[in-house]
């Protein structure tokens, strides 16, 4: 049996938890940071928090016997992911990162580094906003762009504080169908979107809607992985890398 660690919290970490879990050859035990509150529950054994930084993550791979570390984090979880790297390599773990492909980008979108410079591509004069950013991003918002009115979507609520004035709040979890995306950039009379290019298929169907009515697209660039990284784009061949792994063992 081969022990696994799946940090997870996308889409393909849950395809690979329940992969995982019908094959009784891994003993995989899943990974989730907290940052939602009330995850879906996936069918395995599962850890949520922290593990104390790089150097607390590799004394876990060697207390635990872990064989294998897979990162199937979000695109934009910059530090779990420079945390798995330095801790697989301290460790002496192999490690691969499910690393979803970027949505393609369309004449007239905009593309930014930054939040900041996302709230200033909105311009001066107030807009109706789309922003599908997360809830820790919402400052740069709220304090550099407050005249816009803003539709947050997110997971969990916001704090109120962290809010600009004129925020109106919608907590759901994807995926979200392109027929619902219609009708609610509609409902909202939607001007622009703000979204982090995170990829996938759960929550790509807002771009499309936005681009049919002539809003703004702003996507905020995806940063760059660890060098060195070995990425995959999904979860069906991170279980043919697992399966080589379990062939090396003699599994």
């Amino acid at each position: 049996m081969m022990r696994v660690l799946l940090l997870a919290g996308t889409t393909e970490g849950a395809v690979l938890a329940r992969a995982l879990a019908e094959d009784a050859r891994f003993d995989a035990t899943l990974s989730l940071a907290g940052a939602t509150r009330n995850p879906r529950p996936l069918p395995l054994p599962t850890r949520i928090g922290g593990f104390g930084g790089a150097a607390g993550l590799a004394d876990h791979l060697r207390m635990a016997r872990v064989a294998a570390l897979l990162d199937a984090t979000h695109p934009f979880a910059q530090q779990i992911t420079r945390n798995a790297a330095e801790a697989a390599a301290l460790a002496g773990v192999p490690l691969l990162r499910i690393n979803r492909p970027e949505w393609p980008v369309q004449p007239g979108d905009r593309v930014v580094a930054s939040m900041a410079e996302a709230a200033a591509a909105l311009g001066k004069a107030p807009r109706r906003v789309f922003l599908t950013i997360g809830r820790k991003d919402l400052l740069p918002f709220r304090d550099g762009a407050p005249q816009h009115h803003y539709l947050v979507r997110a997971v969990d609520p916001p704090p109120a504080e962290w809010l600009p004035p004129r925020a109106t709040v919608l907590a759901a979890t994807g995926p979200f169908a392109p027929e619902a995306e219609r009708a609610l950039l509609a409902a909202h009379r939607i001007e622009a979107l703000v979204s982090k290019n995170s990829g996938g298929t759960a929550t790509a169907a807002k771009l499309a809607a936005a681009r049919e009515i002539g809003a703004a697209v702003i996507l905020l660039a995806r940063p760059a992985p660890p060098p060195g990284l070995h990425t995959v784009p999904d979860a069906a061949t991170a279980l043919r890398w697992l399966h080589a792994r379990l062939a090396e063992r003699g599994v």
